[in-house]
């Protein structure tokens, strides 16, 4: 079987354990060709000769998570075992060789040997990729954790959260919250935005049928205008009011939940924005509005 092996098959039995590429003490036995308790025994009689860098043992729990992965393991079970698996690191791996006092044993460490230096080429030229994946992986948790978080409340009953973060990128997870806050409405929805534009629109055309909808801005640009006029065509219930007051964002529905946003809805996720519920201060606004025709 030595003779057959090629380096890609070697290198589906070595793994990362804390940082380091290693092999399992079971795979490497049958790479020799002898049973994984007499190459153990063969560590044990020359223990000095490897320490913990060398060799070092693995929970259980680690083991199950490892042969999952690897490729060879199929070629010798490592189920039924009584005690906690071994790990060699490379430099084990050399001294195995050694000690095991065989033909086979030098052929296969040699092929071992060079298993590990083109994994490690592999490794270095790609080192870049590789950093990348990792931040898109990081990006792509913290993104569903957030997503999740959504989804929970919802699940509970409620609309939304009573505050929190959305992040650059989360431009989906973004409209998702806002979305619902629309449906939730069953009266009405005002909304304070000096920046608004079709995107805007667009998030209130999820609005229920005869919820009205009243935006206030320091100005009014004719495209919009003119698709506001599609907008209530279509929807209704649309009513555009020029307010050069406010700085931040705000959004009531059915004139008692009142949200205050960091951002403009046309550019939800584009960048990092907060958001808060601020039910308390919803009468008073409503009093400064009053009147504004």
């Amino acid at each position: 079987m030595q003779a057959v092996l090629s380096i890609q098959e070697i290198q589906n039995c070595i793994f990362t354990v804390n940082q380091q590429q290693v092999m399992l003490d079971s795979d490497l036995a049958m790479l020799y060709g002898v049973e994984t308790r007499v190459l153990n025994q063969a560590v044990k009689r020359n223990i000095e000769r490897f320490p913990n860098h060398f060799r070092f043992e693995v929970s259980f729990e680690t083991l199950q998570n490892l042969t999952s992965q690897i490729v060879m393991s199929s070629l010798g079970p490592h189920g039924g075992r009584r005690h906690q698996p071994y790990v060699f690191t490379e430099q084990g791996v050399a001294m195995l060789a050694a000690v095991l006092k065989s033909d086979i044993a030098v052929q296969v460490s040699i092929q071992i040997m060079e298993a590990f230096v083109e994994m490690r080429k592999y490794l270095i030229s790609h080192a870049a990729i590789f950093q990348r994946l990792q931040l898109v992986e990081k990006k792509q948790l913290e993104a569903d954790q957030h997503f999740e978080q959504l989804f929970k409340a919802l699940e509970a009953g409620y609309p939304t959260h009573q505050q929190g973060i959305f992040y650059e990128g989360q431009v989906f997870d973004a409209r998702v919250f806002v979305s619902q806050l629309v449906r939730s409405a069953q009266v009405s929805l005002l909304l304070i935005d000096n920046y608004v534009d079709e995107n805007t629109l667009q998030l209130f055309s999820k609005k229920g049928k005869g919820v009205s909808l009243t935006i206030y801005s320091q100005q009014f640009q004719s495209a919009f205008l003119a698709d506001a006029v599609v907008f209530n065509a279509q929807y209704g219930g649309l009513t555009c009011k020029k307010w050069s007051l406010s700085h931040d964002r705000f959004l009531i529905v059915d004139g008692q939940q009142l949200y205050h946003f960091g951002a403009s809805l046309k550019d939800l996720g584009k960048k990092w924005f907060a958001f808060s519920r601020m039910d308390s201060f919803t009468e008073s606004l409503l009093q400064q509005l009053h009147g504004v025709k």
